[in-house]
């Protein structure tokens, strides 16, 4: 029994120091944007804190966080749609349909996994220059409509899922797309979940391919907008640190939203079949 206690103390004892360490420049970034330029690397009173730092970005001119808000959410929340959409499709006909070149089809998709995006971006810049899409929510988006790492995660859990539900649906007159939607679907919670996650983070704090697509001013996401100010303002930490924390706040907000659904996620998508 003494055993058994101090391996558990041990072992909270390292998860807790683990934590600490992941946390604590958060805490030092969240820390600094609260406090003028004079006292940075200084520990001052909360009543000395103060939100200016985040009030200069909506009221000053020079920064329009407002509108890089604005495009980073549409971006975002069209992608996660699109990916909640196309990626199921996709897995769920590798899974669960039988149809000629099946196999191809799935090991391309693994292999795309293995190519970063960095090496098709210039293809990329230039089918969106043709279509005249630059400086536009169109390519900041419909290319990133899916991603080969979802459709393998789904495909994993839909493996797993019964040939029974679906030949259940089929005998009461459900056909493969309603037996899909009504049953496949709602079964994928936790995976999709995920997915939104993952996609979510990764889009919110992308930064190479908004700033290729869409590189005006007005068509800024957060994470560019905020490059330029820290450009600008590279000696005022302080006023970077807030739009550290205004790029990832949410990120974390969404995260503790769903971060069981999460955890289930990540455990039923698992190597199979």
């Amino acid at each position: 029994m003494e055993k058994k206690k101090l391996a558990l103390f041990i072992n909270y004892t390292f998860i807790i120091v683990l934590g600490l360490m992941f946390i604590l420049p958060f805490l030092y970034t969240l820390y600094t944007s609260f406090v003028p330029m004079r006292d940075v690397n200084k520990w001052v009173s909360i009543s000395n804190w103060s939100f200016d730092n985040y009030i200069m970005y909506f009221t000053n001119d020079a920064y329009n966080v407002p509108r890089w808000l604005f495009n980073t959410t549409i971006m975002t929340g069209v992608v996660i749609i699109g990916n909640l959409i196309v990626n199921p499709l996709v897995a769920f006909a590798l899974a669960k349909l039988n149809f000629r070149g099946k196999k191809v089809i799935f090991w391309i998709v693994l292999a795309t996994m293995m190519v970063p995006y960095h090496m098709i971006l210039i293809p990329v810049y230039v089918n969106m220059a043709e279509l005249g899409w630059l400086n536009s929510f169109k390519a900041l988006t419909i290319p990133f409509l899916y991603q080969s790492l979802y459709i393998f995660m789904l495909r994993q859990f839909f493996v797993t899922v019964p040939n029974e539900f679906m030949e259940a649906a089929r005998m009461d007159g459900m056909s493969k797309m309603g037996s899909f939607w009504k049953i496949v679907y709602p079964l994928a919670r936790s995976p999709l979940i995920t997915m939104s996650i993952l996609a979510f983070a990764g889009t919110w704090n992308s930064y190479l391919i908004p700033s290729t697509l869409a590189n005006t001013p007005k068509m800024y996401v957060l994470v560019v907008g905020l490059n330029s100010v820290k450009d600008a303002v590279f000696e005022n930490t302080p006023l970077i640190m807030a739009g550290v924390v205004l790029s990832t706040l949410p990120i974390l907000i969404f995260f503790f939203m769903f971060q069981k659904q999460y955890i289930e996620g990540i455990s039923s998508s698992g190597i199979k079949g």
